[in-house]
């Protein structure tokens, strides 16, 4: 997971420092995520999935298909 999410940012030009202001994560705790040090939580895990508009399967590497899937307008529904 920690390779897939590096490779998703430098793929769109972002600094850990912009995954915090696009996310709400510390950039330690990015930095740590990326690293395979610290876990990822469901909700961190959905921000980021949008963020990079790709799914959480495919962040896990529980899917090589990148594409998301269709989504809910309001997710708190």
């Amino acid at each position: 997971m920690n390779k897939r999410l590096k490779q998703l940012r430098i793929e769109s030009g972002y600094t850990q420092l912009q995954m915090q202001m696009k996310t709400g994560i510390d950039q330690s705790d990015y930095s740590k995520i990326e690293r395979g040090t610290r876990e990822l939580s469901l909700k961190q895990a959905i921000i980021i999935a949008q963020v990079f508009n790709t799914s959480i399967d495919y962040i896990t590497g529980l899917t090589d298909v990148r594409e998301p899937y269709p989504r809910k307008n309001n997710l708190k529904d």
